[in-house]
């Protein structure tokens, strides 16, 4: 079976804190902000491309359901693929931002074949892969994989 990643959803508890590192340090565009901020929809969205977004749950819609009072227990990563230049520029805006990089740079293998890849977190603790392919045109625009 061949399939595409239609979203992820993140629990988040710092919905600003966390609206503000996906739009402005990944650069990932909003979407349903105004809605959310105005209360007419339950969660924003930030789009990875035209096929995929990553849902940020605010905590009441998942503190009911959470083991242990988390509700993060099933995450243990998700990599977004880009451009080497991307890559390259989001580094930078990692380091400008005091973000840490946890592990990397290291050769990884993903739905494109070999990239290579480091690792980050957001501000809640989720686990952030971010990857160049080093074959031109195999990620020309930004993919979620798992």
């Amino acid at each position: 079976m061949e399939c595409s990643m239609d979203h992820i959803v993140l629990n988040v508890t710092d919905d600003e804190r966390m609206i503000a590192f996906y739009t402005d340090v990944l650069m990932l565009a909003p979407e349903r902000l105004e809605e959310y901020r105005a209360g007419s929809v339950p969660f924003p969205s930030v789009r990875l491309n035209a096929d995929t977004v990553i849902d940020l749950f605010p905590k009441s819609l998942w503190q009911n359901n959470a083991p242990a009072g988390e509700g993060r227990a099933n995450l243990n990563h998700f990599c977004l693929a880009m451009s080497k230049q991307a890559w390259d520029e989001l580094t930078k805006r990692l380091e400008t931002n005091n973000v840490e990089i946890e592990e990397g740079p290291v050769p990884r293998w993903g739905a494109h074949g070999r990239g290579t890849s480091i690792y980050f977190r957001d501000p809640e603790r989720n686990l952030i892969e971010a990857r160049y392919y080093e074959e031109p045109g195999s990620s020309e625009k930004c993919l979620l994989e798992s």
